[in-house]
Order: C-alpha cells, then sequence, then structure tokens
C-alpha cells in the first residue's frame, strides 16, 4: 500500500434493530470479532490516517481500528450511506427489490431515498476533499457497501449497476488511487490483504 494508494473500507455485519433508524445500528458481535481479526493483521499498520462516516456501525468499527493503530479517527460529513431515511427499516426482500431499483434507475428517486447519481457525487467529493488534506499519507475510510459500490464505478469508470455491489455481509475492501482516479483492485473480503 504505496503513499497514494488508499482503502475504502465497507463495515462487517450489524445488529439489525427494526425500532431504530438504521444510522444509529450498531456492529453484531459478528463484525466486532472480524474487526477485531483485521486490527491483527500486519498490513494494516501501513494506514496512516482513518476517516469514518458518522453512521454508528461505521464509527464503531473506525474506532477499533484507530485504537489498534494508535490513530485518531476523522469523523467526516458526506462519507455516509445513501439517503434511506423516506422508508427506513424494510425487511429483507422488500430492501433488495428497492435496492435493485436504485441501482438500475440511477438518475431517479425509488420510494423517496436519495438517487444514486446524487450519492456518488457526494461521496467521490467527500473522498476526494479529505484525501486532498494529507495526499501524502494513504489513508482507509470506513463507510457502508452502496455508497463504496457508487464509489469504486467513479473510480473503474464505470457505469452505475448492481453487480458491482460488494458480496453479501459487508466488510470488503477497494483500493484506489485519485490522481487520476484509478481503481487499484475490486472487492476483496477485509481479512484479504491489498496485494493479495
Amino acid at each position: 500500500m504505496g503513499a497514494d494508494i488508499h482503502l475504502y473500507l465497507t463495515h462487517p455485519q450489524v445488529r439489525i434493530d427494526p425500532a431504530r433508524p438504521v444510522p444509529l445500528w450498531s456492529l453484531s458481535d459478528v463484525g466486532r470479532a472480524r474487526m477485531g481479526r483485521l486490527c491483527a493483521e500486519p498490513w494494516v499498520r501501513r494506514v496512516r490516517r482513518i476517516l469514518s462516516s458518522e453512521e454508528t456501525k461505521a464509527r464503531e468499527a473506525a474506532a477499533l481500528l484507530g485504537e489498534a493503530l494508535g490513530l485518531v479517527v476523522e469523523v467526516r460529513p458526506g462519507l455516509h450511506e445513501n439517503d434511506r431515511s423516506a422508508t427506513g427499516y424494510l425487511p429483507p426482500e422488500a430492501f433488495e427489490a428497492v435496492a435493485d431499483q436504485f441501482f438500475a434507475d440511477p438518475d431517479r428517486s425509488v420510494r423517496g431515498w436519495e438517487t444514486a447519481r446524487a450519492a456518488q457525487a457526494r461521496i467521490l467529493g467527500a473522498v476526494r476533499a479529505a484525501v486532498a488534506q494529507a495526499p501524502d499519507r494513504p489513508a482507509l475510510f470506513v463507510g457502508h457497501g452502496a455508497v463504496g459500490t457508487l464509489l469504486k464505478c467513479a473510480l473503474a469508470g464505470r457505469p452505475i449497476a448492481r453487480r458491482e455491489d460488494q458480496p453479501p455481509g459487508g466488510g470488503h475492501h477497494i483500493g484506489f488511487a485519485l490522481g487520476p482516479a484509478t481503481l487499484i483492485h475490486d472487492w476483496r473480503p477485509m481479512e484479504q490483504p491489498p496485494e493479495a
């Protein structure tokens, strides 16, 4: 992981709680255990900067990394998941159907959700602004699956599509550079090093 190569990590498994707003969900025991194993990986020691979404599950994941690496986590606006507050929690089958529409028609709001195009512009802008503040420090962004996929599509110059999404379960990373925008590696499980 060179100085100009950065990582975007999606938070791993969460504790689903239909009674709470989705941005306030926490990591599950499985998600925490996976983060613990990640923190022990030798390759993670090359990270010099950790940036997190404001959402609880991402902040929890980032905090575990920060503690292990002795780094202060930067919680940044603009890194949050696509805004789904219009529907809140949806049962899995309904959620997957709406997510399919979200990716299939990126310029249209589905059931009041933020459009994929708007979310892509937001996440790309937030990542660019953060990297520009310290371009020589390898950064690890901790965020979310949908906007991570939108970021990946932008970096790779690919159309927005659900097939670009991470595998189920969360806890995957992509590697990228920004001068010019380049996808260094596609989704990999967080247990797998960037250079594998």
